[in-house]
């Protein structure tokens, strides 16, 4: 054999040591053959702090480690489930009945039971209108004030009684932690200073065994796996601030799943015969938000407060072009609040959907007081002053939003007359802006940003909800009418009324239009088909759970 032909990971590993990812020297991550059988993933994502109490930012990888109760795939998919096996609930639809997996054990060997689950949500529950609160983080109280009592029956059976009729207890992303780690840990602690540092302790197939921020983690097969000890050895997520090196350790093998890829690359690694690629439609929704505030933190102009004024700039606004020229063709123009592959309540909003023409964008902007009275080319408000919108974007922890994007709307504003100025921040700066007035944000005038949730219908409204100001609300909107239809279809379990409710509620924010949807990006993905087995086909991974690193297995091994 050539003594020049390198396992390819480790041609890669020297051209990254020597380049973009200095932090491959001091990393165990990459090894030189797929003999270890270990299985190494590479996103653009950001996780801060493996404790989930405290952080939104770590749902990867802390999934690999902890169950939901039963979660998105549980209900998607017959053969993914969570902590708990089964669940039912009786004909008073308030009480909820979940059985858990028997003989279940935590990571660390200890019995892992309903008395664990239970413990999660009262710890939540009980923090509620504390000071230490836990509402920061993916473990939060939110739902919880509909709960009446949490109960755990015996080792296998969980019992949660509602309030009201709630969908809540299937419906709740609380991943499951283990009471005798957690007990001990306060709820000021829990929300702030306690980190949680691995190794971690969970049910899932893969367990957080090292964590280096902005680098890596590592993760080792948990021997207690309820479905067996997994095939592969461990997994080593990297965190990329580009895609680029993405794409390269796909190409070279140093990967062997990556995500969050660019139109271009996908492109390029589908023509790889190593490689097999996937576009899968998720629940994001890119959004241009208009500063609603008229106090504090107020933007430069008072048209921004004018349902009219908004409404007629999403008429300047071409989604279809962003899809085709930003996106390259990968995602569906953007609409309502829902996106489409929420198919029980997606509306294409065709009976008062807006379409894309300038001059009617012109029209209605004349006729609600935003003229040009001098000819100068830029508009003037009611009061007679002329006016630029300061526009601020920034990085995405979620799919990002193309460049491109962002300068079409800045363009298409500029040939109605309301010149923008584009300001690109920072994470941290741009979480400052759109943070809740009284804690200094605002200030701005538009934003391009996006979101990603599920596709229960709180998930679907949470923009325009008054309480979430300052975390999910980004335009700052408040309308009592939506509020309660929102309260309403929270206490709802009927699919048909919901369906109702999320309609009102998604037809109301159109037409006041704090938000203008861009579109709705499909995830791109790909993995290498060398190494390992049992990848999925729709979803090569889930983005819900650990699917499918509870079954990949080497080949040959």
């Amino acid at each position: 054999m050539n003594q020049w032909t390198l396992s390819r990971r480790v041609v890669m590993k020297a051209l990254l040591m020597g380049s973009a990812a200095p932090w491959v020297m001091r990393s165990s991550a990459f090894a030189s053959s797929c003999d270890d059988h270990i299985v190494r993933l590479g996103g653009t994502i950001f996780p801060d702090t493996m404790n989930p109490f405290a952080t939104w930012s770590s749902f990867w990888p802390q999934v690999f480690t902890y169950d939901c109760l039963v979660g998105p795939d549980a209900r998607r998919h017959e053969d993914r489930k969570g902590f708990a096996k089964a669940w039912s609930v009786a004909d008073d639809k308030l009480t909820w009945t979940f059985k858990i997996w028997p003989d279940m054990k935590w990571s660390d060997g200890q019995p892992a039971t309903a008395r664990d689950a239970a413990f999660t949500y009262k710890y939540l529950r009980d923090s509620i209108g504390k000071p230490d609160e836990l509402n920061v983080g993916w473990n939060n109280t939110d739902g919880l004030q509909n709960v009446e009592s949490i109960t755990a029956l015996d080792d296998e059976t969980l019992q949660i009684v509602t309030k009201v009729p709630t969908l809540w207890p299937i419906d709740n992303q609380t991943m499951i932690v283990p009471e005798h780690i957690w007990k001990h840990i306060s709820n000021a602690d829990a929300r702030s200073s306690f980190r949680n540092d691995p190794p971690l302790v969970g049910t899932g197939p893969m367990i957080v065994s090292e964590f280096q921020q902005d680098q890596f983690a590592s993760l080792t097969a948990n021997k207690y796996f309820r479905g067996g000890q997994p095939k592969t050895s461990g997994m080593i997520l990297h965190f990329f601030k580009s895609a680029d090196l993405i794409a390269q350790g796909l190409k070279s093998g140093d990967l062997d799943y990556g995500f969050y890829l660019t139109a271009a690359q996908w492109a390029d690694l589908s023509k790889d015969p190593d490689i097999v690629v996937n576009e899968s439609r998720i629940e994001q929704r890119d959004y241009l938000a208009f500063n609603t505030l008229s106090g504090k933190g107020a933007g430069s102009t008072k048209a921004l407060q004018d349902p009219a004024f908004r409404d007629a700039i999403g008429y300047a606004i071409d989604q279809k072009a962003i899809v085709e020229r930003a996106l390259r063709g990968h995602g569906d123009p953007g609409v309502g609040l829902v996106m489409p592959l929420a198919t029980d309540y997606y509306s294409d909003l065709s009976d008062i959907r807006r379409h894309f023409d300038l001059a009617e964008a012109g029209r209605r902007l004349d006729a609600a007081g935003y003229q040009d009275s001098n000819g100068d080319g830029v508009r003037e408000d009611r009061e007679g002053n002329s006016f630029q919108l300061e526009l601020i974007a920034g990085p995405s922890a979620n799919i990002e939003i193309p460049i491109a994007a962002v300068q079409l709307v800045a363009g298409w504003l500029g040939q109605i007359g309301i010149p923008v100025s584009v300001t690109q921040l920072d994470a941290g700066a741009l979480r400052a802006r759109w943070a809740a007035p009284e804690n200094g944000g605002g200030g701005w005038d538009l934003l391009i940003d996006n979101g990603w949730l599920g596709t229960r219908p709180r998930d679907l409204l949470i923009l325009g909800s008054s309480k979430a100001i300052g975390t999910n609300n980004g335009s700052f909107w408040t309308n009592e009418k939506f509020d309660k239809l929102l309260s309403e279809v929270e206490v709802t379990v009927d699919l048909k009324k919901s369906q109702e409710l999320v309609d009102q509620a998604v037809r109301l924010i159109y037409a006041e239009a704090p938000y203008i949807m861009l579109c709705y990006p499909t995830l791109l993905e790909a993995r290498r088909k060398d190494c390992f087995e049992g990848w999925g086909t729709q979803d090569l991974m889930s983005m819900w759970s650990y699917f499918p690193l509870d079954r990949l297995r080497p080949q040959n091994g």
